[in-house]
């Protein structure tokens, strides 16, 4: 779609919205005027007396026109006003889009992946539930289911946030190696069949990462609060790997406030009962074991190499060693999928009795294979409909079966424009996924790809260093992780004083 401009250049503003409104469409800046009959935006912006702002949108799509005004006010410094003309901004084409479409998308006005922080930052700053409830409503056209789904994040985030001490902080520590690649990952992640060479040299440079960590955090008198062995799936590795890894950790670093210890072991065809007893061993005591899907001919389109029997063998292997907490995933939307079979898949995973689950909606990423990476065309998905139906079914399911959402997140390219949330039975909510999601403290990250979010407790503002992506750059970095560790320490230092 074509972006015309008067009296501001907020292009990201405007392409957020696009993103939300219509999906399909990318952004196009023409150094013409507009061209009669073809599709365009029109967004313009005036400042009038005492701080007032002005926007209006001119929307032509498909020769359809429709128009959308906004006003705000400013009365602080420079921030504030630009905060003030990105919101009137936005919902000027939110008001002349949706007349467009005739109809509003479920989280309303909202671009950001993270909703949840809206009603927890107005509650935080003394507001009522309701009030936050209604300002999600009102404020920002969000659905009331959706604004429900907000709220319950943002009572455990709220929560979360109480029970964190200023001198914690929380460990990742990523493993980027999969058996095989799904069709919708754009993770940073490596086949292992091709790159089994580079695993023992990966961990050998992870276990000097984890000393180094080890000794900074001790130093600046930091304790960790939850560790996450993400990746990639970090049951790729081998059982006396795996044991060499935690062991380091648990030797290392001082583990005394450590509430949470989870591992992704994720994928079935990964998952023995050796690997098992190795991290229970160790002392994890969360693990997940993620089906995507019950369905075999789903499995085969998304690119997994395992079948619906494996992810039943795998959850009786973990349930046999003994771990307290279990989560599954499962996503909405998925290639070849109905509602039918995901209903079907939802009704199953339930029948395990996870303490977790967690209901993704797919996203198309950049570099994956259903977005087209140019090894075939890219396969059929459901429609935002069916999509919708699919989601609907397992909020009632959940519900029905005593689990509450806990964090929630959203994603570029997402079907339907729907969202990521965590259910949990009541005491099992992961503490580390609220605060990752909602930013509560500070994220220390190790190995390939990890990204440290160094957080200031006063400001909110974020500082990320980022690890070097893929394995074979990992393994030629050991100056920068050490430079990212000296980077934290002042850092962790500076918020002391």
């Amino acid at each position: 779609m074509n972006l015309y401009f008067h009296g501001h250049d907020y292009k990201y503003a405007a392409e957020q919205m696009l993103l939300t409104l219509f999906p399909q469409e990318r952004p196009v800046y023409p150094d013409h005027p507009p061209a009669e009959g073809a599709d365009r935006l029109v967004l313009t912006l005036e400042e009038g007396d005492n701080g007032r702002l002005t926007a209006r949108a001119d929307l032509l799509f498909q020769g359809r026109r429709a128009a959308g005004e906004d006003t705000g006010c400013w009365t602080g410094g420079a921030l504030e006003r630009d905060r003030t003309a990105q919101r009137v901004l936005k919902m000027a084409f939110y008001r002349a889009g949706t007349r467009l479409l005739g109809r509003e998308p479920p989280w309303g006005a909202l671009t950001g992946v993270r909703p949840v922080k809206i009603p927890t930052r107005a509650m935080a700053a003394g507001a009522s539930r309701e009030e936050a409830r209604r300002r999600l409503v009102e404020d920002y056209r969000v659905s009331p289911g959706r604004a429900e789904l907000a709220m319950d994040c943002a009572d455990a985030s709220l929560k979360a946030a109480a029970s964190l001490k200023p001198d914690e902080l929380s460990l990742y520590i990523g493993i980027p190696f999969c058996p095989t690649r799904c069709a919708y990952c754009s993770f940073v992640s490596a086949d292992v069949s091709r790159t089994l060479r580079l695993l023992p040299p990966f961990v050998d440079l992870l276990l000097e990462e984890v000393d180094m960590a080890a000794a900074m955090l001790k130093a600046q008198g930091f304790f960790i609060r939850t560790v996450y062995i993400g990746g990639g799936t970090p049951t790729t590795l081998s059982a006396p790997q795996l044991d060499a890894l935690l062991a380091r950790v648990r030797e290392r670093c001082d583990l005394s406030r450590c509430t949470e210890f989870t591992v992704e072991a994720g994928r079935p065809d990964t998952i023995t009962a050796e690997k098992l007893a190795v991290l229970r061993r160790w002392g994890v005591d969360r693990v997940s074991v993620n089906p995507q899907t019950m369905e075999d001919h789903v499995l085969s389109a998304m690119g997994r190499a395992h079948t619906a029997d494996d992810i039943r063998r795998a959850f009786a292997l973990v349930r046999e060693a003994g771990f307290p907490c279990v989560n599954m995933d499962l996503i909405a939307g998925l290639p070849q999928d109905t509602v039918a079979g995901f209903c079907a898949s939802l009704d199953e995973v339930l029948s395990f009795g996870p303490e977790n689950i967690t209901v993704h909606t797919l996203a198309l990423k950049k570099g994956s294979r259903l977005l087209g990476d140019g090894s075939g065309p890219a396969p059929a998905l459901p429609p935002a409909e069916a999509v919708d139906e699919m989601l609907s079914y397992a909020w009632r399911s959940l519900r029905a079966a005593g689990q509450r959402p806990y964090y929630l997140y959203r994603q570029k390219y997402m079907s339907g424009s729907f969202e990521n949330v965590g259910w949990s039975v009541p005491g099992w909510e992961n503490l580390y996924n609220i605060c990752m999601m909602e930013e509560l403290h500070t994220i220390l990250s190790l190995g390939g790809g990890g990204i440290t979010k160094l957080i200031d407790p006063v400001t909110g503002h974020i500082q990320r260093l980022s690890n070097p992506k893929y394995p074979h750059e990992y393994l030629q970095s050991r100056e920068k992780l050490r430079s990212i560790k000296a980077q934290t320490a002042a850092f962790l230092a500076a918020g002391k004083e």
